[in-house]
């Protein structure tokens, strides 16, 4: 079962997208795996599965929020071209 916040959660309208970008973009690809990676380590320390410092948990986020605003930035701009 995929943590909270999974990309296609997030973008639900965007999967063909998603998709279509994830195989031809290899920037696009890295950003998802990276996004899921940090995604995980939030779930494991909104569920205690991780022990993780406040300070940590913040930084989590933030890097989330940042990278689903890349991830979005590139959806808008392959929707376009």
């Amino acid at each position: 079962m995929a943590a909270p916040h999974a990309i296609h959660e997030e973008f639900p309208q965007d999967s063909a997208r998603i998709h279509d970008l994830k195989l031809k973009d290899a920037h696009f690809a890295r950003l998802l795996d990276e996004y899921d990676r940090v995604n995980d380590a939030v779930h494991q320390a909104e569920s205690l599965i991780q022990p993780t410092s406040e300070a940590a948990e913040r930084d989590l986020r933030r890097k989330r929020a940042h990278l689903k605003d890349e991830i979005a930035r590139m959806l808008s701009a392959h929707s376009v071209g």
